[in-house]
C-alpha cells in the first residue's frame, strides 16, 4: 500500500491491467491444454469407428464434445449424415468452416493480452509525465520561483515517486504479458497445424469410406 500511495493515482490503471493480464494468462493455460484441443489418439479412434460407415448421431455428438479437434471431425460426419451424396468440395468447405471456428476459439483473448502488453508501457509513461508535472509544480513553490528559494521538497519527492514507480510497474506488466502472448501464439499455431493435418487425413478417409 505504501508503494501504491507513493505511485499516486496513475498506478490504478496499471493494477487493473495486471489483474486482467494474470486472469487471461491463467485462462489460456487452462483452455489450451493439449487434451482439450488435439488429443493424441482422437483421430485414430474417429477413423476406427467409421471404417464400416458413417456413425450415428450419438457417436458424432460424443466426438464433438470431446475436444476442439473432435468438433471439427464431427463436422465431417454430419456432412455425410445430412447428405450422403455430398461432394468432396462440400466436405472440405464444411471442414474449413469448422476449422475457422476452431481457430477463433483458440485465439480468443490473445488480442486482449497483446493489448495489455502494448498499453502497460504507455500507462507507465503517462505516470512518468504526471510525475514530471508534479516535479515542475514543486519547483514553482508559492510563486516565488526557484531562484527565490521556492520549492516544495515533499511534492518534489512525490513527483519523483510517481514517475519512477509507474515506469517500473508498466514494464513489469508489459514484459511478462508480451512473453506469454508470444508463447500462446506459438502454441496456437502448433495446434492449428496439427488440426489441419488431421483434418486432411480425416477427409480422405471419409471419402474412401463413402465410395460404393
Amino acid at each position: 500500500m505504501s508503494i501504491i500511495q507513493a505511485a499516486g493515482w496513475p498506478i490504478w490503471p496499471l493494477i487493473v491491467c495486471s489483474v486482467l493480464g494474470l486472469a487471461l494468462v491463467i485462462e489460456r493455460f487452462v483452455s489450451l491444454k493439449a487434451s482439450k484441443i488435439v488429443p493424441a489418439k482422437l483421430l485414430d479412434e474417429a477413423i476406427m469407428v467409421s471404417r464400416n460407415g458413417i456413425p450415428g448421431p450419438d457417436v458424432v455428438t460424443q466426438l464433438e464434445q470431446n475436444s476442439v479437434l473432435g468438433a471439427v471431425l464431427a463436422t465431417g460426419f454430419r456432412t455425410f449424415n445430412a447428405n450422403p451424396k455430398a461432394t468432396p468440395e462440400d466436405l472440405r468447405a464444411n471442414l474449413e468452416g469448422a476449422g475457422r471456428q476452431a481457430a477463433a476459439k483458440l485465439q480468443r483473448y490473445l488480442g486482449a493480452l497483446a493489448t495489455i502488453a502494448s498499453a502497460a508501457p504507455l500507462l507507465g509513461l503517462l505516470g512518468t509525465v504526471i510525475g514530471m508535472i508534479e516535479i515542475f509544480g514543486s519547483q514553482a513553490g508559492d510563486g516565488m520561483g526557484v531562484s527565490a528559494g521556492g520549492g516544495n521538497p515533499a511534492q518534489l519527492a512525490h513527483g519523483i515517486s510517481i514517475a519512477l514507480y509507474n515506469t517500473a510497474f508498466g514494464l513489469i506488466i508489459a514484459i511478462p504479458a508480451l512473453i506469454f502472448w508470444r508463447y500462446f501464439r506459438a502454441r496456437v499455431d502448433e495446434y492449428l497445424l496439427a488440426m489441419e493435418v488431421s483434418t486432411e487425413r480425416f477427409a480422405r478417409h471419409l471419402l474412401s469410406v463413402r465410395k460404393p
